[in-house]
């Protein structure tokens, strides 16, 4: 089995002024959990992964340092996971079913390549 990495990109949230409460929160990661807990049932999963901040930096060549990600990207990487399959269609099919995928985002699949 191959081991794949699935990029969930979305468009970035405005500020909101108040934070959502705990239900709000249980709420929008019970599908996640629910997900991901059916891909470790199969035992295809490697790492649940990690949320990433929207913000960061960006090194380029000669040391130099900018504000990252891109401005001129719509959408943010906002975290990853990785999963086993035997192929990329597979993967794919795995990864169809995110909870990302109904609320207008979309799902990055690629193949790890083994150092």
């Amino acid at each position: 089995m191959k081991e794949f990495l699935l990029i969930f990109r979305n468009e970035p949230m405005a500020p909101s002024t108040t934070p959502p409460s705990p239900e709000q929160i249980q709420a929008m990661m019970k599908p996640w959990q629910d997900w991901l807990g059916g891909i470790a049932a199969r035992n295809l999963l490697v790492t649940p992964g990690n949320r990433l901040e929207g913000g960061g930096k960006l090194i380029r060549s000669g040391n130099m340092v900018t504000n990252g990600p891109f401005a001129e990207v719509k959408e943010i990487v906002g975290g990853y996971t990785i999963i086993k399959a035997n192929s990329l269609e597979e993967a794919t099919e795995l990864a169809s079913d995110c909870p990302i995928l109904h609320v207008g985002g979309c799902v990055e699949v690629r193949a790890i390549v083994p150092m």
